[in-house]
């Protein structure tokens, strides 16, 4: 089964002190580059992570977000009674300063309420308690991420199946036009004896010793000849399928197959004299280039 490196899954959690988002993406990669985004009181956590990431996905380039939104509630906030302390001071010297005789507390109650008001709005009055957690919340939250990873795979699976479809269709293509070259080049081989027949009757010497100009021809049709090649490239193609079906993730090894496949349809290409074979060999190349291009993001 092929799996695509190309991957999106994502969790939701709701518990009584805070909601979760948990997003996992992925995007192809020659090795595992695994990227954790987390909340800093999970931080211990992130080596933990980074090695389940890669243990379930094998290859890519990962990244796993968490967010954490706290249901912050009253209690959570202080006062930061220093702080009031300090600003308390500096206005009654502020106030003695002006020529008040008393202490700004004694003021009239409404002049009093207003100071106050202001007061707490000052920078760092109030405080915001740390935030806190236990391992019954990171459980459920490993729970999400397991989730969120599955779905991910899933994604994949379904990219895989649409990859494998595509990469087959090209296969057999090529297979294809692999037959269709077979009648050019027999025809090729006959049209090459022919011309070379008709340019030695031309020839107004007649001392030509036969048996040397049947080797050199032999010789030259062998280096014109293709089956070699076309054996090679057959079974290639046959190994690349077999290969597509196997239940490991296959990726590098098919694309290992996808170069030796191009080095058969190179060499076909190198000996072809006739526009036809040419024409079928170009063929050949695109559709080699558009499987390279799709095994990049083959897990």
């Amino acid at each position: 089964m092929m799996l695509s490196m190309t991957g999106y899954g994502k969790a939701e959690l709701n518990l009584p002190h805070a909601n979760f988002t948990i997003e996992v993406k992925s995007l192809n990669s020659k090795q595992i580059d695994a990227n954790v985004k987390m909340p800093s009181i999970f931080r211990e956590k992130e080596i933990g992570l980074r090695k389940f990431l890669s243990e379930n996905l094998v290859r890519g380039k990962v990244e796993l977000s968490i967010w954490r939104e706290e249901i912050v509630s009253a209690s959570r906030y202080y006062i930061n009674k220093e702080v009031v302390k300090a600003y308390h001071q500096q206005i009654d010297e502020l106030s003695k300063e002006m020529g008040y005789k008393e202490p700004f507390s004694m003021l009239e109650s409404g002049i009093y309420r207003d100071i106050m008001q202001t007061m707490v709005r000052m920078p760092d009055i109030m405080i915001k308690g740390e935030e806190t957690t236990d391992e019954n919340e990171w459980e459920k939250v490993e729970e999400s991420i397991r989730l969120a990873i599955n779905n991910l795979v899933q994604f994949r699976t379904d990219e895989g199946k649409k990859l494998e479809e595509d990469i087959h269709k090209r296969i057999n293509i090529i297979a294809q036009l692999l037959e269709d070259i077979e009648p050019l080049a027999k025809q090729r081989i006959e049209k090459v004896k022919s011309n070379l027949q008709d340019k030695l009757a031309k020839l107004e010497s007649k001392n030509i010793d036969e048996n040397r100009f049947e080797q050199e021809l032999i010789y030259y049709l062998e280096k014109q000849d293709i089956t070699e090649e076309q054996v090679r490239l057959s079974a290639h193609l046959n190994y690349f399928l077999e290969t597509m079906d196997a239940g490991s993730p296959n990726g590098k090894k098919l694309g290992f197959i996808g170069q030796e496949i191009g080095r058969e349809i190179n060499t076909i290409g190198s000996k072809s004299s006739n526009a036809g074979m040419q024409k079928v060999v170009v063929q050949m190349k695109d559709e080699l280039e558009k499987i390279k291009e799709q095994l990049l993001n083959v897990l």
